[in-house]
C-alpha cells in the first residue's frame, strides 16, 4: 500500500533535483553576467557581482522550498576545529597547483599569459573594498554552486560520486574561461580538482568556502 507514494515521491525528487540541476548548468557555463554588463569599470563588475549572489540565492530557494531538502543536504554544516584544519590543507593544495602552474607548466611550455596578467591587473587596480567583495563572492557562491549543489544533484540522480566531481570540475573550469582565457583554465581544472574531491571527502561546504577564500586571497587580497 505505500510502494506506489513513496515511488512517486522519489520520481517528484528525482524530477526536481533533474530541474535544478538543468537550470545551474546553463546558468553557470553561459556568460550571462558579462552580457547583463559588459566592460571592466566598478559598475559592470558589481553588477555582474550581484548576478552571481542572486544566482546563488535562487539555488537555495529552489533547493529549500521546491525541492524541501535542508541546507545540511548540499554540505552546510557548523564549523568545528576540523572545517579549519582541511580548509588550510586545502587552501595549501590549491595553491600549490597554482605555483606548479606558473612557475613550471607556463615556463617549460612556453604558454602566454597575457590574458591572465591583464585580468590580474585589472582585478589589482580597483579599490580594496572590491577585491574583498569579489573573493566573498568566489569563496561563497562557486562553493554553493559548483561543489555542494552540482555535486550532490548528480550523485543524487546517478549515484556515482566520480561522475559529480567530474561534472562540477568541468563545469568550474569552464565558468572561468570568459574572464581568464585557455591558459588560466589548467590551474583552474586543478584548484576545481582539490575542491571537489575536498567537498566529497569531507562534504563540509564551510571548510570548501574557507579553503577557497584563502586562495582567492592570497592573490588578490596581500597586494
Amino acid at each position: 500500500m505505500t510502494t506506489a507514494p513513496v515511488q512517486l515521491k522519489s520520481r517528484r525528487a528525482s524530477l526536481l533535483a533533474g530541474c535544478g540541476l538543468a537550470a545551474t548548468l546553463i546558468l553557470a557555463l553561459l556568460p550571462i553576467g558579462r552580457w547583463i554588463a559588459p566592460g571592466d569599470s566598478i559598475q559592470a563588475l558589481l553588477c555582474r557581482e550581484a548576478f552571481w549572489w542572486i544566482f546563488a540565492a535562487v539555488v537555495l530557494i529552489w533547493l529549500a522550498f521546491v525541492e524541501r531538502l535542508p541546507l545540511t543536504s548540499i554540505g552546510f554544516r557548523w564549523p568545528t576545529w576540523k572545517t579549519f584544519l582541511f580548509a588550510l590543507a586545502g587552501a595549501a593544495a590549491v595553491l600549490f597547483v597554482m605555483i606548479l602552474h606558473m612557475g613550471l607548466i607556463v615556463r617549460v611550455f612556453h604558454l602566454d599569459t597575457t590574458t591572465v596578467l591583464a585580468q590580474q591587473r585589472m582585478i589589482l587596480s580597483k579599490p580594496y573594498w572590491f577585491r574583498v567583495v569579489l573573493v566573498l563572492r568566489a569563496a561563497v557562491v562557486e562553493e554553493v554552486v559548483f561543489r555542494g549543489y552540482l555535486i550532490e544533484k548528480v550523485r543524487q540522480l546517478t549515484g556515482s560520486g566520480l561522475l559529480a566531481v567530474a561534472v562540477s570540475v568541468l563545469t568550474f573550469t569552464w565558468a572561468h574561461y570568459a574572464g581568464w582565457g585557455v591558459v588560466q583554465l589548467i590551474p583552474v581544472f586543478g584548484a576545481g580538482t582539490v575542491l571537489a574531491l575536498l567537498y566529497v571527502w569531507r562534504r563540509d561546504l564551510p571548510s570548501n568556502m574557507l579553503a577557497h577564500f584563502l586562495t582567492d586571497g592570497a592573490g588578490f587580497l596581500l597586494r
